[in-house]
């Protein structure tokens, strides 16, 4: 039993370190630059990108390998004086629109842009028409069949005799 304990323990020391260790190396401080603007302009840009593996995180807060990859070379092309201009256009070209936060409004990008507010939209549109189809239908009155069930039932429950 006491072997079976050690050995738990071992397993989740290990699998701490194995998680924390990635955690640990992502920080921007790995990361040297010749001046604090270089320093902004670097977290300004990684602030701008989308990463590709999680899609809803930015590149400064990613964690997946990936978006160290792309940070990597993002800080390789600004400290080897790339603009930032260049540099988007570079990522771009490589992973499409969809590597920045903030797309470019664009043809190929409308659907994004506009899509939540077309189906929106559409939305209003069936819950007013569900609406006015329920309003327009007249109320019918219950059958003498129906009204002599409701009766029954009532009466089996021990309510009320006559529900008119």
């Amino acid at each position: 039993m006491r072997h079976l304990s050690t050995l738990l323990t071992a397993a989740i020391l290990a699998a701490t370190l194995s998680v924390a260790g990635p955690a640990a190396a992502f920080t921007l401080e790995e990361f040297e630059f010749d001046s604090p603007q270089q320093q902004a302009a670097f977290r300004d840009l990684i602030g701008k990108l989308r990463c590709l593996v999680c899609q809803n995180e930015s590149l400064a807060g990613s964690r997946a390998e990936l978006a160290q990859d792309l940070r990597n070379e993002v800080y390789k092309m600004l400290r080897a004086g790339t603009s930032e201009e260049a540099i988007l256009d570079f990522l771009v070209a490589r992973y499409g629109d969809f590597v920045l936060y903030e797309p470019p409004l664009k043809p190929s990008t409308y659907l994004l842009w506009y899509g939540p507010f077309a189906l929106l939209g559409l939305g209003a549109l069936v819950l007013g028409g569900v609406i006015w189809h329920r309003r327009s239908r007249p109320e019918q009155p219950i059958s003498a069949a129906e009204r002599q069930r409701l009766q029954d039932l009532l009466a089996a429950d021990g309510g009320p005799q006559d529900p008119a």
